[in-house]
Protein backbone atom coordinates (compact mmCIF):
# COMPACT_ATOMS: atom_id res chain seq x y z
CA UNK A 1 0.00 0.00 0.00
CA UNK A 2 3.12 2.27 0.61
CA UNK A 3 4.88 1.69 -2.36
CA UNK A 4 1.87 2.28 -4.41
CA UNK A 5 1.32 6.03 -2.30
CA UNK A 6 5.44 6.82 -3.43
CA UNK A 7 5.36 5.95 -7.18
CA UNK A 8 2.75 8.74 -8.43
CA UNK A 9 5.65 11.05 -5.62
CA UNK A 10 8.69 9.46 -7.49
CA UNK A 11 7.21 9.48 -10.72
CA UNK A 12 6.79 13.60 -10.01
CA UNK A 13 10.06 14.01 -9.15
CA UNK A 14 11.74 12.05 -12.23
CA UNK A 15 13.36 13.95 -14.94
CA UNK A 16 11.42 14.03 -18.14
CA UNK A 17 12.73 11.51 -20.91
CA UNK A 18 14.46 13.20 -24.00
CA UNK A 19 12.20 12.97 -26.65
CA UNK A 20 12.25 13.37 -30.65
CA UNK A 21 10.49 16.07 -30.55
CA UNK A 22 13.18 18.06 -27.49
CA UNK A 23 16.10 17.34 -30.05
CA UNK A 24 13.80 18.72 -33.38
CA UNK A 25 13.17 21.67 -31.33
CA UNK A 26 16.53 22.07 -29.70
CA UNK A 27 18.80 21.68 -33.41
CA UNK A 28 16.24 23.94 -34.80
CA UNK A 29 16.92 26.36 -32.41
CA UNK A 30 20.57 25.84 -32.25
CA UNK A 31 20.41 25.82 -36.11
CA UNK A 32 19.08 29.57 -36.55
CA UNK A 33 21.12 30.91 -33.52
CA UNK A 34 24.41 29.93 -35.85
CA UNK A 35 22.80 31.32 -39.19
CA UNK A 36 22.00 34.87 -36.98
CA UNK A 37 25.42 35.27 -35.71
CA UNK A 38 26.98 34.19 -38.98
CA UNK A 39 25.21 36.43 -41.01
CA UNK A 40 25.52 39.12 -38.33
CA UNK A 41 29.76 39.07 -38.90
CA UNK A 42 29.08 39.53 -42.37
CA UNK A 43 27.37 42.73 -41.75
CA UNK A 44 30.22 44.61 -39.15
CA UNK A 45 32.24 45.31 -42.37
CA UNK A 46 34.25 48.31 -42.70
CA UNK A 47 32.55 51.25 -45.26
CA UNK A 48 33.26 54.48 -45.95
CA UNK A 49 30.98 56.71 -47.60
CA UNK A 50 31.74 57.56 -51.57
CA UNK A 51 29.85 58.36 -54.52
CA UNK A 52 30.31 54.75 -56.25
CA UNK A 53 27.14 52.97 -57.53
CA UNK A 54 25.63 49.70 -55.78
CA UNK A 55 28.43 46.69 -55.96
CA UNK A 56 26.30 43.68 -55.80
CA UNK A 57 26.63 40.82 -58.09
CA UNK A 58 23.92 39.62 -59.87
CA UNK A 59 25.72 35.91 -59.82
CA UNK A 60 22.89 33.52 -58.48
CA UNK A 61 25.11 32.01 -56.08
CA UNK A 62 25.01 34.62 -54.23
CA UNK A 63 21.30 34.57 -53.48
CA UNK A 64 21.35 32.41 -50.51
CA UNK A 65 23.07 34.81 -48.66
CA UNK A 66 21.51 37.51 -49.73
CA UNK A 67 17.93 36.25 -48.90
CA UNK A 68 19.49 35.21 -45.22
CA UNK A 69 20.68 38.80 -44.74
CA UNK A 70 17.14 40.47 -45.72
CA UNK A 71 15.70 37.88 -43.84
CA UNK A 72 17.80 38.60 -40.56
CA UNK A 73 16.54 42.81 -41.13
CA UNK A 74 12.72 41.84 -41.47
CA UNK A 75 13.01 39.91 -37.82
CA UNK A 76 15.02 42.40 -36.14
CA UNK A 77 12.75 45.65 -37.82
CA UNK A 78 9.72 42.92 -36.79
CA UNK A 79 10.85 42.76 -33.20
CA UNK A 80 11.48 46.44 -32.81
CA UNK A 81 7.98 47.09 -34.17
CA UNK A 82 6.18 44.96 -31.80
CA UNK A 83 8.23 46.84 -29.17
CA UNK A 84 6.85 50.09 -30.19
CA UNK A 85 3.53 48.92 -30.63
CA UNK A 86 3.04 47.78 -27.66
CA UNK A 87 4.62 51.31 -25.81
CA UNK A 88 3.10 53.33 -28.41
CA UNK A 89 -0.04 51.60 -28.83
CA UNK A 90 -1.02 51.31 -25.40
CA UNK A 91 -0.29 54.94 -24.33
CA UNK A 92 -2.88 56.29 -26.60
CA UNK A 93 -5.30 54.31 -25.99
CA UNK A 94 -5.35 54.50 -21.93
CA UNK A 95 -4.39 58.08 -22.33
CA UNK A 96 -7.56 60.26 -23.81
CA UNK A 97 -4.78 63.32 -23.47
CA UNK A 98 -2.03 61.55 -25.15
CA UNK A 99 -4.13 60.24 -27.38
CA UNK A 100 -5.18 63.59 -29.30
CA UNK A 101 -1.66 63.95 -30.37
CA UNK A 102 -0.58 60.64 -30.56
CA UNK A 103 -2.90 59.15 -32.76
CA UNK A 104 -2.91 62.39 -35.61
CA UNK A 105 0.87 61.93 -35.31
CA UNK A 106 0.82 57.97 -36.28
CA UNK A 107 -1.32 59.38 -39.15
CA UNK A 108 1.13 61.25 -40.69
CA UNK A 109 4.10 58.72 -40.15
CA UNK A 110 2.01 56.17 -42.05
CA UNK A 111 2.08 58.49 -44.75
CA UNK A 112 5.49 59.79 -44.65
CA UNK A 113 7.24 57.13 -47.57
CA UNK A 114 9.96 55.08 -46.60
CA UNK A 115 12.46 57.16 -48.83
CA UNK A 116 11.21 60.13 -46.52
CA UNK A 117 12.62 58.41 -43.28
CA UNK A 118 15.92 57.57 -45.13
CA UNK A 119 16.51 60.91 -46.44
CA UNK A 120 16.99 62.14 -42.92
CA UNK A 121 18.47 59.12 -41.10
CA UNK A 122 20.63 57.65 -43.18
CA UNK A 123 23.28 60.21 -42.67
CA UNK A 124 22.63 60.46 -38.90
CA UNK A 125 23.49 56.37 -38.65
CA UNK A 126 26.21 56.55 -40.52
CA UNK A 127 27.57 59.07 -38.32
CA UNK A 128 26.98 56.92 -35.61
CA UNK A 129 28.89 54.06 -36.93
CA UNK A 130 31.95 55.84 -38.53
CA UNK A 131 33.90 52.89 -40.61
CA UNK A 132 31.41 50.46 -40.51
CA UNK A 133 28.37 49.08 -42.61
CA UNK A 134 26.28 49.01 -39.38
CA UNK A 135 25.51 52.05 -39.77
CA UNK A 136 23.82 51.37 -43.25
CA UNK A 137 22.45 48.06 -41.83
CA UNK A 138 20.49 50.60 -38.95
CA UNK A 139 19.32 52.87 -41.37
CA UNK A 140 17.86 49.89 -44.05
CA UNK A 141 16.24 48.19 -40.78
CA UNK A 142 14.90 51.59 -39.64
CA UNK A 143 13.46 51.66 -43.36
CA UNK A 144 12.11 48.13 -42.78
CA UNK A 145 10.67 49.43 -39.46
CA UNK A 146 8.54 52.55 -40.95
CA UNK A 147 6.56 49.81 -42.91
CA UNK A 148 5.75 47.46 -40.31
CA UNK A 149 5.32 49.60 -37.44
CA UNK A 150 2.35 52.10 -38.09
CA UNK A 151 -0.07 48.91 -39.16
CA UNK A 152 0.61 46.77 -36.13
CA UNK A 153 0.44 49.91 -33.63
CA UNK A 154 -3.01 51.19 -35.08
CA UNK A 155 -4.45 47.38 -35.09
CA UNK A 156 -3.09 47.19 -31.29
CA UNK A 157 -4.48 50.64 -30.77
CA UNK A 158 -7.94 49.53 -31.78
CA UNK A 159 -8.41 46.45 -29.81
CA UNK A 160 -7.59 48.43 -26.74
CA UNK A 161 -10.14 50.72 -27.31
CA UNK A 162 -13.16 48.44 -28.76
CA UNK A 163 -11.85 45.94 -25.48
CA UNK A 164 -14.79 44.02 -23.89
CA UNK A 165 -16.21 46.00 -20.67
CA UNK A 166 -16.79 42.17 -19.02
CA UNK A 167 -12.85 42.44 -19.61
CA UNK A 168 -12.66 45.69 -18.19
CA UNK A 169 -14.23 44.71 -15.17
CA UNK A 170 -12.90 41.47 -14.51
CA UNK A 171 -9.40 43.31 -14.55
CA UNK A 172 -10.69 45.82 -12.09
CA UNK A 173 -12.21 43.46 -9.94
CA UNK A 174 -9.41 40.88 -9.48
CA UNK A 175 -7.16 44.49 -8.82
CA UNK A 176 -4.42 43.79 -11.51
CA UNK A 177 -1.26 45.58 -11.32
CA UNK A 178 -0.89 47.44 -14.84
CA UNK A 179 2.03 44.98 -15.77
CA UNK A 180 -0.51 42.21 -14.96
CA UNK A 181 -3.14 43.80 -17.05
CA UNK A 182 -1.12 44.27 -19.82
CA UNK A 183 0.23 40.85 -20.26
CA UNK A 184 -3.23 38.89 -18.76
CA UNK A 185 -5.47 41.11 -20.41
CA UNK A 186 -4.44 43.72 -22.87
CA UNK A 187 -1.97 41.52 -24.89
CA UNK A 188 -4.32 38.55 -25.00
CA UNK A 189 -7.41 40.25 -26.23
CA UNK A 190 -5.40 41.51 -28.64
CA UNK A 191 -3.17 38.98 -30.09
CA UNK A 192 -5.69 37.89 -33.28
CA UNK A 193 -5.62 41.09 -34.79
CA UNK A 194 -1.99 41.69 -33.88
CA UNK A 195 -0.84 38.81 -35.60
CA UNK A 196 -2.59 39.11 -38.19
CA UNK A 197 -1.36 43.12 -38.97
CA UNK A 198 1.53 42.02 -38.32
CA UNK A 199 1.92 39.06 -41.27
CA UNK A 200 0.59 41.65 -43.18
CA UNK A 201 2.75 44.02 -42.14
CA UNK A 202 5.77 41.90 -42.29
CA UNK A 203 4.12 41.08 -46.41
CA UNK A 204 4.49 44.81 -46.83
CA UNK A 205 7.76 45.64 -45.89
CA UNK A 206 8.87 42.80 -48.19
CA UNK A 207 7.35 45.70 -51.01
CA UNK A 208 10.10 48.12 -49.80
CA UNK A 209 13.19 45.82 -49.60
CA UNK A 210 14.43 47.09 -52.91
CA UNK A 211 14.28 50.47 -51.75
CA UNK A 212 15.90 50.01 -47.67
CA UNK A 213 18.73 47.97 -49.64
CA UNK A 214 19.73 50.10 -52.68
CA UNK A 215 19.51 53.97 -51.23
CA UNK A 216 19.76 56.39 -53.00
CA UNK A 217 19.61 59.84 -51.23
CA UNK A 218 21.07 63.37 -51.17
CA UNK A 219 23.23 62.28 -54.80
CA UNK A 220 24.88 58.72 -52.64
CA UNK A 221 24.20 55.32 -53.54
CA UNK A 222 24.41 52.79 -51.21
CA UNK A 223 24.25 49.16 -51.47
CA UNK A 224 23.64 46.35 -48.81
CA UNK A 225 23.70 42.99 -49.47
CA UNK A 226 20.37 41.41 -49.79
CA UNK A 227 18.05 39.97 -52.06
CA UNK A 228 15.84 43.55 -52.77
CA UNK A 229 19.02 45.37 -54.41
CA UNK A 230 19.89 42.01 -55.83
CA UNK A 231 16.85 42.25 -57.82
CA UNK A 232 16.97 46.39 -58.06
CA UNK A 233 20.80 45.42 -59.60
CA UNK A 234 19.06 42.93 -61.83
CA UNK A 235 16.38 45.14 -63.34
CA UNK A 236 18.91 48.53 -64.06
CA UNK A 237 20.47 46.22 -66.02
CA UNK A 238 17.52 44.49 -67.76
CA UNK A 239 18.38 40.78 -66.72
CA UNK A 240 15.34 39.36 -66.55
CA UNK A 241 16.18 35.73 -66.28
CA UNK A 242 18.03 36.98 -62.87
CA UNK A 243 14.89 38.42 -61.79
CA UNK A 244 12.92 35.53 -62.91
CA UNK A 245 15.47 33.50 -60.37
CA UNK A 246 14.89 36.03 -57.29
CA UNK A 247 11.29 35.57 -57.61
CA UNK A 248 11.27 32.21 -57.16
CA UNK A 249 13.94 32.18 -54.20
CA UNK A 250 11.23 34.76 -52.75
CA UNK A 251 8.70 32.79 -53.29
CA UNK A 252 10.62 30.11 -51.17
CA UNK A 253 11.23 32.25 -48.54
CA UNK A 254 7.53 33.55 -48.46
CA UNK A 255 6.14 30.01 -47.88
CA UNK A 256 8.95 28.91 -45.98
CA UNK A 257 8.33 32.12 -43.07
CA UNK A 258 5.13 31.71 -43.45
CA UNK A 259 4.99 27.92 -43.26
CA UNK A 260 7.76 27.67 -40.03
CA UNK A 261 6.85 31.17 -38.42
CA UNK A 262 3.04 32.61 -39.31
CA UNK A 263 1.36 29.60 -39.41
CA UNK A 264 2.30 28.03 -35.80
CA UNK A 265 1.86 32.01 -34.32
CA UNK A 266 -1.73 31.63 -36.07
CA UNK A 267 -2.79 28.31 -35.02
CA UNK A 268 -1.19 29.52 -31.42
CA UNK A 269 -3.21 32.67 -31.26
CA UNK A 270 -7.00 30.69 -31.55
CA UNK A 271 -6.51 29.83 -27.44
CA UNK A 272 -6.88 34.07 -27.30
CA UNK A 273 -10.44 33.97 -29.11
CA UNK A 274 -13.75 35.00 -27.03
CA UNK A 275 -16.52 33.10 -27.58
CA UNK A 276 -19.38 31.09 -25.97
CA UNK A 277 -19.26 28.08 -28.32
CA UNK A 278 -16.52 25.81 -29.84
CA UNK A 279 -15.58 26.76 -33.55
CA UNK A 280 -16.31 24.53 -36.02
CA UNK A 281 -13.07 24.04 -37.37
CA UNK A 282 -9.29 25.49 -36.05
CA UNK A 283 -6.21 26.17 -37.80
CA UNK A 284 -3.78 23.72 -37.73
CA UNK A 285 0.22 23.81 -37.61
CA UNK A 286 2.33 21.13 -38.08
CA UNK A 287 5.45 23.23 -36.53
CA UNK A 288 2.82 24.50 -33.84
CA UNK A 289 2.09 20.76 -33.10
CA UNK A 290 5.62 19.60 -32.57
CA UNK A 291 6.65 22.76 -30.32
CA UNK A 292 3.76 21.93 -28.16
CA UNK A 293 4.64 18.49 -27.79
CA UNK A 294 8.44 19.68 -27.13
CA UNK A 295 9.31 20.86 -23.25
CA UNK A 296 12.13 22.70 -24.28
CA UNK A 297 10.00 26.05 -24.63
CA UNK A 298 8.66 25.43 -20.97
CA UNK A 299 12.76 25.14 -20.04
CA UNK A 300 14.13 28.16 -21.80
CA UNK A 301 10.73 30.30 -19.79
CA UNK A 302 11.56 29.04 -16.62
CA UNK A 303 14.67 31.34 -15.77
CA UNK A 304 12.15 34.27 -16.78
CA UNK A 305 9.40 33.16 -15.18
CA UNK A 306 11.22 34.69 -11.43
CA UNK A 307 11.33 38.31 -13.91
CA UNK A 308 7.68 38.29 -14.27
CA UNK A 309 7.00 37.83 -10.45
CA UNK A 310 9.56 40.39 -9.34
CA UNK A 311 7.60 42.60 -11.97
CA UNK A 312 4.66 41.80 -10.86
CA UNK A 313 5.50 42.84 -7.25
CA UNK A 314 7.48 46.36 -8.35
CA UNK A 315 4.43 47.38 -10.82
CA UNK A 316 2.21 47.43 -7.52
CA UNK A 317 3.40 50.65 -6.76
CA UNK A 318 2.22 52.20 -9.67
CA UNK A 319 -1.30 51.10 -9.01
CA UNK A 320 -4.04 48.63 -9.83
CA UNK A 321 -6.95 48.64 -11.97
CA UNK A 322 -9.65 49.49 -9.68
CA UNK A 323 -12.31 51.91 -10.05
CA UNK A 324 -10.43 55.19 -9.44
CA UNK A 325 -11.92 58.07 -8.17
CA UNK A 326 -12.55 60.82 -11.32
CA UNK A 327 -11.10 64.41 -10.80
CA UNK A 328 -13.03 67.34 -10.63
CA UNK A 329 -14.82 68.30 -13.76
CA UNK A 330 -13.33 71.54 -13.63
CA UNK A 331 -9.93 70.61 -12.80
CA UNK A 332 -9.77 68.46 -15.63
CA UNK A 333 -11.44 71.20 -18.16
CA UNK A 334 -8.25 73.12 -17.19
CA UNK A 335 -5.71 70.36 -17.45
CA UNK A 336 -7.45 69.42 -21.20
CA UNK A 337 -7.27 73.23 -22.21
CA UNK A 338 -3.31 73.39 -20.94
CA UNK A 339 -2.26 70.20 -22.68
CA UNK A 340 -4.54 71.81 -25.88
CA UNK A 341 -2.92 74.50 -26.23
CA UNK A 342 1.01 73.41 -25.69
CA UNK A 343 0.19 70.68 -28.52
CA UNK A 344 -1.48 73.69 -30.99
CA UNK A 345 1.63 75.70 -30.10
CA UNK A 346 3.94 73.40 -30.60
CA UNK A 347 2.41 72.78 -34.16
CA UNK A 348 2.20 76.17 -35.17
CA UNK A 349 6.03 76.64 -34.24
CA UNK A 350 7.02 73.76 -36.19
CA UNK A 351 4.49 74.77 -39.03
CA UNK A 352 6.25 78.47 -39.08
CA UNK A 353 9.54 77.09 -39.06
CA UNK A 354 9.01 74.81 -42.02
CA UNK A 355 6.96 77.69 -44.14
CA UNK A 356 9.70 80.36 -43.26
CA UNK A 357 12.37 77.65 -44.91
CA UNK A 358 10.48 77.01 -47.96
CA UNK A 359 9.68 80.53 -48.46
CA UNK A 360 13.67 81.11 -48.44
CA UNK A 361 14.60 78.37 -50.35
CA UNK A 362 11.82 77.20 -53.23
CA UNK A 363 8.89 79.96 -52.67
CA UNK A 364 5.85 79.02 -51.13
CA UNK A 365 4.83 78.93 -55.09
CA UNK A 366 6.38 75.30 -55.42
CA UNK A 367 3.06 74.40 -52.56
CA UNK A 368 0.87 74.93 -55.20
CA UNK A 369 2.37 72.47 -57.59
CA UNK A 370 3.03 69.88 -55.04
CA UNK A 371 -1.02 69.99 -54.02
CA UNK A 372 -1.45 69.59 -57.48
CA UNK A 373 0.80 66.18 -57.89
CA UNK A 374 -1.03 65.40 -54.63
CA UNK A 375 -4.34 65.88 -56.27
CA UNK A 376 -3.28 63.20 -59.16
CA UNK A 377 -1.78 61.04 -56.25
CA UNK A 378 -5.13 60.95 -54.43
CA UNK A 379 -7.37 60.19 -57.57
CA UNK A 380 -5.08 56.79 -57.83
CA UNK A 381 -5.52 56.15 -53.67
CA UNK A 382 -9.24 56.23 -53.95
CA UNK A 383 -9.04 54.15 -57.33
CA UNK A 384 -7.49 51.95 -55.40
CA UNK A 385 -9.62 51.58 -52.34
CA UNK A 386 -12.82 51.20 -54.43
CA UNK A 387 -11.41 48.40 -56.18
CA UNK A 388 -10.44 46.84 -52.84
CA UNK A 389 -13.44 47.08 -51.54
CA UNK A 390 -15.65 45.84 -54.02
CA UNK A 391 -12.96 42.84 -54.88
CA UNK A 392 -11.85 41.70 -51.71
CA UNK A 393 -14.86 42.36 -49.24
CA UNK A 394 -16.73 39.45 -50.64
CA UNK A 395 -13.53 37.23 -50.60
CA UNK A 396 -12.22 38.19 -47.42
CA UNK A 397 -15.96 37.08 -45.78
CA UNK A 398 -16.07 34.25 -47.78
CA UNK A 399 -12.41 32.80 -46.98
CA UNK A 400 -12.76 34.25 -42.76
CA UNK A 401 -16.41 32.44 -42.69
CA UNK A 402 -15.73 29.04 -44.40
CA UNK A 403 -13.47 26.55 -42.57
CA UNK A 404 -12.50 24.30 -45.21
CA UNK A 405 -12.30 27.20 -47.75
CA UNK A 406 -10.16 29.34 -44.82
CA UNK A 407 -8.01 26.34 -44.80
CA UNK A 408 -7.23 26.34 -48.27
CA UNK A 409 -7.15 29.83 -48.99
CA UNK A 410 -5.43 31.52 -45.97
CA UNK A 411 -2.19 30.01 -46.98
CA UNK A 412 -2.74 31.02 -50.63
CA UNK A 413 -3.34 34.44 -49.08
CA UNK A 414 -0.84 34.69 -46.78
CA UNK A 415 2.21 34.00 -49.84
CA UNK A 416 0.75 36.28 -52.24
CA UNK A 417 -0.08 39.02 -49.36
CA UNK A 418 3.68 38.39 -48.02
CA UNK A 419 4.95 38.27 -51.62
CA UNK A 420 6.64 41.84 -52.25
CA UNK A 421 4.95 42.95 -55.75
CA UNK A 422 7.24 45.48 -56.76
CA UNK A 423 9.83 42.46 -57.73
CA UNK A 424 7.34 42.13 -60.59
CA UNK A 425 7.48 45.45 -61.18
CA UNK A 426 9.85 45.12 -63.90
CA UNK A 427 7.52 42.08 -65.90
CA UNK A 428 4.86 44.72 -65.71
CA UNK A 429 6.93 47.89 -66.88
CA UNK A 430 8.01 45.94 -69.55
CA UNK A 431 4.10 44.76 -70.73
CA UNK A 432 3.37 48.62 -70.22
CA UNK A 433 6.24 49.74 -72.34
CA UNK A 434 5.04 46.76 -75.10
CA UNK A 435 1.63 47.84 -75.01
CA UNK A 436 2.34 51.65 -74.78
CA UNK A 437 0.22 52.16 -71.42
CA UNK A 438 1.45 55.35 -69.96
CA UNK A 439 2.65 54.71 -66.15
CA UNK A 440 0.36 57.12 -64.93
CA UNK A 441 -2.42 54.90 -65.38
CA UNK A 442 -0.08 51.70 -64.79
CA UNK A 443 0.93 52.94 -61.78
CA UNK A 444 -2.19 52.50 -60.32
CA UNK A 445 -1.64 48.65 -60.64
CA UNK A 446 1.48 49.01 -59.04
CA UNK A 447 -0.13 50.94 -56.39
CA UNK A 448 -2.69 48.27 -56.09
CA UNK A 449 -0.50 45.63 -56.20
CA UNK A 450 1.04 46.71 -52.59
CA UNK A 451 -2.35 48.25 -51.03
CA UNK A 452 -4.93 45.51 -51.88
CA UNK A 453 -4.14 42.76 -49.03
CA UNK A 454 -4.51 45.26 -46.16
CA UNK A 455 -8.19 45.00 -46.68
CA UNK A 456 -8.18 41.39 -47.47
CA UNK A 457 -6.67 40.64 -44.36
CA UNK A 458 -8.27 42.83 -42.29
CA UNK A 459 -11.78 41.67 -43.55
CA UNK A 460 -10.81 37.94 -43.45
CA UNK A 461 -8.79 38.66 -39.36
CA UNK A 462 -12.62 40.25 -38.53
CA UNK A 463 -14.61 37.91 -40.40
CA UNK A 464 -12.90 34.55 -38.70
CA UNK A 465 -13.55 36.57 -35.14
CA UNK A 466 -17.19 36.39 -35.61
CA UNK A 467 -18.74 33.97 -32.43
CA UNK A 468 -20.02 30.90 -33.53
CA UNK A 469 -22.74 31.20 -31.50
CA UNK A 470 -24.39 34.67 -33.62
CA UNK A 471 -23.59 32.56 -36.67
CA UNK A 472 -25.55 29.62 -34.87
CA UNK A 473 -27.97 32.41 -34.57
CA UNK A 474 -28.47 33.16 -38.18
CA UNK A 475 -29.01 30.11 -38.85
CA UNK A 476 -31.78 29.40 -37.11
CA UNK A 477 -33.16 32.48 -37.92
CA UNK A 478 -33.47 31.36 -41.07
CA UNK A 479 -32.12 34.66 -42.45
CA UNK A 480 -31.75 35.48 -46.04
CA UNK A 481 -28.33 35.99 -47.53
CA UNK A 482 -29.02 39.69 -48.22
CA UNK A 483 -30.24 39.68 -44.69
CA UNK A 484 -27.39 37.97 -42.88
CA UNK A 485 -25.21 40.41 -44.39
CA UNK A 486 -26.75 43.20 -43.48
CA UNK A 487 -27.81 42.12 -39.75
CA UNK A 488 -24.60 40.10 -38.97
CA UNK A 489 -21.49 40.18 -41.80
CA UNK A 490 -21.49 44.15 -42.33
CA UNK A 491 -21.84 44.88 -38.78
CA UNK A 492 -18.81 42.35 -37.34
CA UNK A 493 -16.98 43.38 -39.87
CA UNK A 494 -17.46 46.92 -40.36
CA UNK A 495 -14.36 47.76 -37.56
CA UNK A 496 -11.90 45.82 -39.37
CA UNK A 497 -12.54 47.37 -42.49
CA UNK A 498 -12.03 50.27 -41.19
CA UNK A 499 -8.95 49.36 -39.75
CA UNK A 500 -7.89 47.73 -43.46
CA UNK A 501 -9.25 51.10 -45.01
CA UNK A 502 -6.74 53.79 -43.03
CA UNK A 503 -4.22 51.39 -43.55
CA UNK A 504 -4.97 50.63 -47.27
CA UNK A 505 -4.80 54.02 -47.88
CA UNK A 506 -1.59 54.76 -45.84
CA UNK A 507 0.24 52.03 -47.72
CA UNK A 508 -1.05 53.46 -51.14
CA UNK A 509 0.56 56.52 -50.55
CA UNK A 510 3.59 54.95 -49.75
CA UNK A 511 4.12 53.03 -52.33
CA UNK A 512 3.38 55.52 -54.91
CA UNK A 513 6.89 56.11 -54.02
CA UNK A 514 7.70 53.62 -55.85
CA UNK A 515 5.10 52.89 -58.48
CA UNK A 516 5.13 56.46 -59.89
CA UNK A 517 9.11 55.88 -60.61
CA UNK A 518 10.03 52.35 -62.04
CA UNK A 519 13.20 51.52 -63.50
CA UNK A 520 13.67 48.83 -66.18
CA UNK A 521 16.67 49.31 -67.98
CA UNK A 522 15.11 53.13 -68.70
CA UNK A 523 13.69 55.27 -66.12
CA UNK A 524 9.66 55.72 -66.42
CA UNK A 525 8.25 58.71 -64.32
CA UNK A 526 4.49 59.35 -63.58
CA UNK A 527 3.06 62.72 -62.53
CA UNK A 528 2.17 62.68 -59.09
CA UNK A 529 3.30 63.39 -55.26
CA UNK A 530 5.12 60.02 -54.89
CA UNK A 531 7.46 60.68 -57.79
CA UNK A 532 8.23 64.27 -56.91
CA UNK A 533 9.64 62.94 -53.28
CA UNK A 534 11.39 60.27 -54.92
CA UNK A 535 13.03 62.44 -57.21
CA UNK A 536 13.59 65.09 -54.59
CA UNK A 537 15.11 62.47 -52.44
CA UNK A 538 17.56 61.34 -55.10
CA UNK A 539 19.26 64.49 -55.92
CA UNK A 540 19.31 65.71 -52.11
CA UNK A 541 17.17 68.14 -52.36
CA UNK A 542 15.88 69.10 -48.73
CA UNK A 543 13.13 71.79 -49.86
CA UNK A 544 11.40 70.04 -51.89
CA UNK A 545 11.53 66.64 -49.84
CA UNK A 546 9.98 68.86 -47.14
CA UNK A 547 7.45 70.19 -49.68
CA UNK A 548 6.38 66.58 -50.91
CA UNK A 549 6.29 65.72 -47.18
CA UNK A 550 4.15 68.35 -45.84
CA UNK A 551 1.54 67.96 -48.82
CA UNK A 552 1.56 64.13 -48.74
CA UNK A 553 1.27 64.00 -45.02
CA UNK A 554 -1.84 66.82 -45.47
CA UNK A 555 -3.82 64.96 -47.86
CA UNK A 556 -3.79 62.24 -45.50
CA UNK A 557 -4.64 63.51 -42.08
CA UNK A 558 -7.31 65.90 -43.92
CA UNK A 559 -8.55 62.47 -45.59
CA UNK A 560 -8.53 60.34 -42.29
CA UNK A 561 -10.27 63.11 -40.11
CA UNK A 562 -13.61 63.79 -42.66
CA UNK A 563 -13.94 60.33 -43.81
CA UNK A 564 -12.01 57.10 -41.76
CA UNK A 565 -12.09 58.77 -38.33
CA UNK A 566 -16.07 59.01 -38.50
CA UNK A 567 -16.37 55.72 -40.11
CA UNK A 568 -14.31 54.79 -36.68
CA UNK A 569 -16.44 56.24 -34.00
CA UNK A 570 -19.67 54.41 -36.12
CA UNK A 571 -17.46 51.04 -35.90
CA UNK A 572 -16.63 51.63 -32.31
CA UNK A 573 -20.37 53.14 -30.94
CA UNK A 574 -22.44 50.87 -33.05
CA UNK A 575 -20.75 47.80 -34.50
CA UNK A 576 -18.69 47.02 -31.61
CA UNK A 577 -19.43 43.53 -30.08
Amino acid sequence: MAMTRMLPVRATLRRPRLRWVDLVVGGAILVVLGLVLRVGQDMDVPFVPSNVGPTISTDPGNIPFYAACSLLRMFVALAASLVFTFIYATVAARSKRAEKAMIPVLDILQSVPVLGFLSITVTAFIALFPGSALGLECASIFAIFTAMAWNMAFAFYYSLRSQPKPLDEAGRLMRLTRWQRFWKLDVPSGMVPLIWNGMLSFGGAWFFLAASETISVLNHQYALPGIGSYVATASSEKQLGKIAIAICVMVVMVVGVNFLFWRPLVAWAEKFRIEDSVAADVPRSVVFDVVRRSSVPSLMARPWRPVGRWLDRATRVFGVTTASVTPEAETKRRGDAVFDFVIVALVAVGVWRALDYVHDTVGLGEFVHAFWLGALTFGRVVIVLIFSTLVWVPIGVWIGMNPRVSRIAQPVVQVFASFPANFVFPIVVAVLIATGISLNWGSILLMALGAQYYVLFNVIAGASTIPNDLREAATLFRLSRWQKWRRLVIPAIFPSYVTGGITASGGAWNASIVAEVVTYGTTLTAAGIGAYIAEATATGNFPDILVGLVVMSVYVVVVNRLFWRRLYKLAQGRYSL
